[in-house]
């Protein structure tokens, strides 16, 4: 007997979940490929991509075939998208998979065509695209067709999704193209500036997820991590410590139109709907969730208590793949296909 391996998919700036319907996460990996410069051969994908970044002859590059969650290299992307869809294939079967992929609120129609048609070249027997914003709400296990109010905040790596959800639509959304990345370019650009130090993103990744904070504490304040790069006066490796107090300042910016969306989206709510989102609850959700300190940054800026999804980074993925599932969801995606 052959089964049907429907698949929800995640197509992220900085990482590809895809998830298995009856079997959950079957792949998690860098959104990268690796290619040889003078031939376009494809060397690598995904993780063993991501560990050849900064460390290869110069004829390999890495390229990052998403920006802001929308295909920028659709013949990368596509090589990309069959390499996770085989990944996550794991029985032997002739039935093509039905596949759900995530889209950023504000994808133009060309960038869902793009997605659409990769999906199906990537040996899809049909392709439904998800906002975002309601996959994630519907991973975070929000009651999405219940006639309430849900608000979901999902800061990704190339994009924060905004929105309201309510009888299984988005009542409103906003994208804005400033998230993870932004974070990890600031911070880059910071120690650049002040140090004279040159380091790469993977380094203020690191640097991020270790000490990044958004609030002024002691307990923030005292983290500190080693930082090594490039003098940029001596060309010479150089060893630095930087504070949670530094990091803090590096991402003001960024995290602060993070924050004021959020603030507008709330202002922007239709009252019948704001109570009930006061009553549940913001719920935040993706890798910029975990920031510290945003939680409790998000509820001293709006008013509003802040719950953080269950598995934040898986949100969209199993979000993608629960909604094959929800019939009355899927019969307005197949319309909007």
């Amino acid at each position: 007997m052959f089964f049907r391996q429907d698949m929800g998919i995640d197509l992220g700036t900085a990482n590809t979940l895809v998830f298995l319907r009856g079997s959950g996460v079957a792949v998690n990996e860098p959104s990268v490929v690796a290619i040889d410069s003078a031939s376009q051969q494809i060397l690598q994908v995904g993780l063993e991509a991501k560990r050849m970044v900064g460390k290869t002859p110069a004829s390999i590059i890495a390229i990052r075939p998403l920006k802001d969650g929308v295909i920028a290299d659709y013949d990368i992307a596509l090589a990309m998208v069959k390499y996770f869809i085989e990944r996550a294939s794991t029985r032997f079967t002739l039935l093509k998979p039905r596949v759900v992929i995530g889209v950023p609120s504000g994808a133009t129609e060309v960038e869902r065509k793009a997605l659409t048609d990769a999906g199906i070249e990537a040996g899809a027997k049909k392709v439904f695209l998800i906002e975002e914003p309601m996959a994630s709400a519907i991973g975070a296990g929000l009651d999405v067709e219940e006639p309430n109010g849900n608000m979901i905040v999902d800061i990704g790596g190339g994009t924060t999704e905004i929105a309201v959800i309510s009888l299984g639509s988005i009542v409103l959304s906003n994208s804005i193209r400033v998230a993870g990345d932004e974070l990890d370019e600031s911070i880059v650009q910071y120690i650049k500036d002040k140090y004279r130090l040159a380091i790469g993103e993977k380094t203020a990744e690191r640097v991020k997820i270790e000490i990044g904070n958004v609030i002024d504490s002691e307990e923030f304040n005292s983290l500190d991590t080693e930082v090594i790069g490039l003098d940029l006066n001596t060309g010479l490796p150089k060893k630095v410590t930087v504070k949670g107090t530094e990091i803090r300042e590096a991402i003001s910016e960024p995290v602060s139109k993070i924050v004021e969306a959020v603030k507008i989206a709330v202002e922007s709510t239709p009252p019948e709907l704001v109570s009930d989102v006061v009553r549940h609850g913001i719920t935040i959700a993706g890798g910029g969730s975990l920031l510290k300190g945003m939680k409790e940054l998000l509820e001293t800026e709006t008013g509003i208590s802040v719950n953080i999804a269950e598995d934040p980074l898986t949100c969209v993925a199993r979000g993608a793949g629960s909604v094959l599932e929800k019939v009355s969801i899927l019969e307005r995606l197949s319309k909007g296909n």
